[in-house]
């Protein structure tokens, strides 16, 4: 094929496009800036680097994180392997040694004859087909050309997210439904009820739990609505049961009584499978969320599917910005990786994968990848891509995202083997009909 492919970063999901493309004979010309122009995250000018975690998440079949890994192994992914290559013991999850994955990932590219790693800051976006994966510091011109291509509007500068918890790890003797004042739709928020003691308790331990201490470059100004309810905190000691959690117009069906204070929650999804803390954009670590938050009653138990955070995270809004293949409209760039919202490692080389996938059928004039949706990653997909997706924030693959089962079994782990088996069952299918894309029918490599 005598196209080249520009690929802008040399990240999780930059060297993914790279690789697959390379494999289906397509010419891929991949920039990477580093070492010559280092970013604040980065230490080093490898490929691949990991610059958080080592942790690739579970790789235990029935969780979200697992079943994705199942899906890439399904449609061929190069950085898994490498990561399995350069495992380190980690229990259920998938670890690596950074140094030794950076390598393999270098080695796979440096040795793939039909990519060109050119190092080199790119400013603008490139002529002809290409898929900037340049992450959420790529260089501030670029990032100025895709807001521009986008509209400035349809790029969001901070990431101002509440947590999410699981609905089937809520304690429904304690959480009840209600809206304030029982108005219409009177059951659209569930709310966790708190007696004045357990308010105490609770501010005490927001106020002096630990914060996570931003980088330089995370510093800019917030904007107002995007306030840590810790800092709400500290303004009054009843700052926060006059604002995110007054309760106001709620009675608790325990007691008959109108509660001290109450968290709400508000349904993610139609399906209500995931719920997030609403007014609770936080700047806590994630250890000391899991312990504070947990305090809620009713949230005891909670598994929390996003934590909060606020930080400097410069990514698109993709549901309102970009096509259904994440692409600019109008022009010939798709964006992969984590400026498209596609939180977390995994979710980064699966965003590479797909966006080599999309291009290729470009390319080829094929149908664009359509994922079942009942996926791990073909729901992330449909949730970043879905006009009707409202407050788009960054988002990791979990089953709060899933369609739910006709019949889902009664126990939580049941219940997510069940759509585990389904996703697997419905990717096949798809993957086998799609032999234009995945010439083996979708086999494991």
């Amino acid at each position: 094929m005598g196209q080249v492919v520009s690929v802008v970063g040399g990240g999780l999901a930059g060297c993914e496009c790279a690789l697959q493309l390379a494999r289906r004979g397509v010419a891929v010309r991949l920039y990477e800036q580093r070492p010559g122009h280092p970013s604040p995250a980065h230490h080093t000018g490898a490929l691949a680097e990991l610059v958080c975690s080592n942790s690739l998440k579970s790789t235990k079949p029935e969780t979200a994180a697992g079943l994705l890994k199942d899906e890439l192994d399904l449609m061929g992914c190069s950085l898994l392997a490498c990561a399995r290559s350069s495992a380190v013991p980690a229990g259920g999850a998938l670890a690596v040694d950074r140094d030794a994955f950076s390598a393999e990932v270098g080695r796979l590219v440096g040795e793939e004859p039909l990519i060109e790693l050119v190092r080199e800051r790119v400013t603008r976006i490139p002529e002809g087909p290409c898929v900037i994966a340049a992450g959420p510091l790529c260089a501030d011109e670029l990032f100025d050309a895709i807001s521009g291509a986008v509209g400035g509007s349809r790029m969001s500068f901070f990431d101002a997210a509440a947590p999410i918890v699981d609905a089937d790890t809520l304690d429904r003797d304690v959480v009840f439904e209600q809206s304030r004042y029982g108005g219409e739709g009177g059951g659209d928020y569930l709310n966790c009820p708190m007696g004045r003691e357990e308010y105490d308790a609770f501010m005490e331990a927001l106020l002096g739990a630990e914060r996570v201490v931003a980088r330089e470059f995370e510093q800019a100004d917030l904007f107002c609505a995007c306030q840590p309810v810790e800092e709400v905190g500290r303004t009054g000691h009843d700052s926060l049961r006059f604002g995110a959690m007054k309760p106001v117009g709620l009675t608790d069906p325990r007691t008959g009584r109108r509660p001290w204070a109450a968290v709400q929650l508000r349904a993610e999804n139609a399906a209500r499978s995931a719920y997030n803390l609403v007014g609770f954009q936080t700047n806590l670590t994630w250890p000391e969320q899991r312990r504070v938050f947990r305090m809620i009653p009713g949230l005891g138990g909670a598994e929390f599917l996003r934590y909060g955070v606020m930080h400097r995270n410069s990514f698109v809004d993709a549901p309102h910005a970009l096509d259904a293949t994440f692409k600019i409209p109008g022009t010939q760039a798709r964006l992969a990786g984590q400026i498209t919202g596609t939180e977390g490692y995994v979710e980064a080389i699966a965003s590479g994968l797909l966006a080599a996938l999309n291009t290729y059928a470009e390319l080829v004039g094929a149908e664009p990848v359509a994922l079942p949706a009942t996926g791990a990653l073909g729901s992330l997909v449909a949730y970043a891509t879905d006009p009707q997706t409202r407050d788009y924030q960054p988002m990791h693959v979990n089953y709060g995202l899933v369609p739910p089962l006709a019949d889902p079994p009664r126990g939580k782990a049941e219940k997510r083997a069940a759509l585990a088996a389904r996703a697997r069952e419905d990717l096949r299918r798809y993957l086998a009909a799609r032999r234009d894309l995945f010439p083996d029918g979708g086999a494991r490599p």
